[in-house]
């Protein structure tokens, strides 16, 4: 097996557009007037494009959620600590999680990966082992990780995505689990999108007044220490083991040729950093759902994105992207089950 480098990820193909009028006249073409079914018939001809194919099918989606700790935390900007993190990973591996609940609705697999937990997870037999390290640096007061670092991540969700891949998914949900991320996600936002910090700031997990006033000096002080502005010095600077991790997974996803459903806030942040590191990764990505966290609507207008459900979710964990699923699934259904109208009237007589 060839060793996947980081400029080979970088080269998300360029979706081929060829099949367009032919999805198209397939589509227009039902037992239905033309356009009824509104963005359904969109999204199954984004996903007839993706696949290649005039009858696209998702059969084995599969949610792999990346869990990881931030340094940031030491500084305040979470309601809550980073035990939390293994404390959730731990509810995850049992299948107690909202993420394994939504998940066995919709007939996901759950895979949950240690992308950099700042605790030794190494007795639990069930997690995907891909530490990068305990947890990143406090971002306020020193780079949240070594540029090697911020590559690794990046290559390894790739891995973890091809493995979930060559196992057979023909969907991939992105989620996370991480208290402090949506601060990092934040900071994120702020250099790629780009938007000013203030309005990238929101309630992560929750806070009080007081502890919303401390997230905001936290991270004005990090966004002062450096002027990093491009993707992989961005991401060193302010990102996290497990948004770098779903970065990696998107790209490799796209090369793939395979659909990619973006989660909320922390997700999309993922899909920003994938999309300035390679831009026809764009195309392979949908987004499930606009969250009720501040920033993120900003978010998907800065990738042209219009998400799927608004639902008011900001839990994370992959959550938004389970419940799109279906939505997913029905769109393949429209091509490749439903008659044509051409057969209708001919049985009508």
């Amino acid at each position: 097996m060839a060793v996947l480098i980081l400029t080979d990820l970088l080269e998300a193909p360029v979706l081929d557009r060829a099949l367009e009028p032919a999805l198209q006249r397939a589509l227009d073409g039902k037992a239905k007037p033309q356009g009824a079914l509104g963005r359904i018939e969109e999204l199954a001809l984004r996903l007839g494009l993706i696949q290649r194919r005039l009858k696209p099918a998702v059969q084995r989606p599969v949610l792999l959620v990346f869990a990881g700790d931030h340094g940031l935390t030491r500084s305040g900007v979470a309601a809550f600590p980073s035990s939390v993190t293994v404390a959730m990973v731990d509810a995850l591996l049992a299948g107690e999680a909202s993420a394994n609940a939504f998940a066995r609705v919709v007939g996901a697999e759950v895979q949950v990966i240690d992308a950099g937990v700042a605790a030794d997870l190494s007795d639990r037999p069930t997690l995907v082992h891909a530490k990068i390290g305990l947890g990143t640096a406090d971002a306020s007061m020193q780079p949240a990780m070594t540029r090697q670092q911020a590559e690794a991540a990046l290559l390894t969700g790739a891995r973890v995505a091809e493995d979930a891949l060559r196992s057979g998914a023909d969907l991939l949900a992105l989620g996370e689990m991480g208290i402090g991320n949506s601060a990092s996600a934040a900071l994120l936002m702020h250099r790629l999108a780009p938007a000013p910090l203030d309005d990238c700031i929101g309630q992560g997990a929750g806070h009080s007044p007081e502890g919303m006033a401390r997230k905001r000096a936290v991270l004005a002080q990090a966004a002062a220490r450096s002027d990093a502005a491009t993707p992989l010095d961005v991401l060193t600077q302010f990102g996290g083991y497990e948004i770098a991790m779903m970065a990696g997974a998107l790209l490799a996803a796209a090369r793939a040729g395979v659909p990619v459903l973006v989660d909320g806030f922390i997700g999309t942040a993922a899909a920003l950093l994938a999309v300035r590191l390679a831009p026809a990764a764009r195309d392979y990505c949908l987004f499930a759902h606009a969250s009720a966290e501040a920033g993120h609507r900003l978010m998907l207008a800065a990738l042209d994105a219009r998400p799927l459900l608004e639902l008011d979710l900001r839990l994370g964990e992959g959550t938004g992207a389970l419940l799109a699923v279906p939505l997913v699934q029905a769109a393949c259904a429209l091509l490749s089950e439903v008659a044509d109208l051409s057969d209708v009237l001919e049985a009508a007589g």
